[in-house]
């Protein structure tokens, strides 16, 4: 069994292929997460800056704690809006970024098992033993890979309903704050 100089080119072609696409999806994660966070700095600024203006607008004291009072539920909902935008975007690229190594899991699996397929076919009698284990110990690893595999992604829907209910938490107990004010 030879490898030939167009199966190192191909192999090398689908790698760099493969890296491209990868750093793809992460810059479009990084593109996401820097406007999400450019609008977020933009609009706490202009409701500062709106802040600021009905604040020298007080006529008296009374009117300046209630002024500041309200203000700080508007900014609680936006700052948690603004964790679970980054929430989302961060499980949608750990999920792309999951998705790629499977595949690249997937498709080395394959190329292996085609490479022990023909190394038994090529292997001197008496070798059946030693290409068993191989087998065998692909297989075991395999099944090792999905078993973490499944663990993982139970582990990430877990964060995700203590996420949404922590932000829900959040929200009832702004709204029972102002509803107290």
């Amino acid at each position: 069994m030879y490898v030939t100089p167009e199966q190192i080119a191909a192999a090398n072609k689908a790698g760099v292929e493969a890296m491209i696409g990868f750093c793809s999806t992460q810059f479009s994660a990084i593109e996401r997460l820097s406007a999400l966070q450019f609008n977020a700095a933009k609009a706490a600024f202009e409701d500062s800056v709106s802040h600021v203006k009905s604040l020298a607008g007080a006529k008296d004291v009374q009117e300046f704690i209630s002024l500041s009072t309200a203000a700080a539920q508007p900014s609680l909902e936006k700052a948690v809006a603004f964790s679970r935008s980054v929430y989302e975007v961060a499980a949608q690229s750990q999920g792309e970024v999951s998705k790629f190594f499977e595949a690249q899991t997937a498709e080395a699996n394959k190329t292996l098992a085609s490479t022990l397929d023909k190394v038994t076919k090529n292997a001197p009698a008496g070798s059946d033993v030693a290409v068993a284990a191989m087998k065998s110990a692909l297989a075991a690893a395999n099944s090792a890979y999905d078993s973490m595999s499944k663990v993982a992604k139970q582990a990430s829907e877990l964060a995700e309903a203590n996420f949404a209910a922590v932000t829900a938490s959040s929200r009832e107990s702004s709204k029972r704050k102002s509803a107290a004010v």
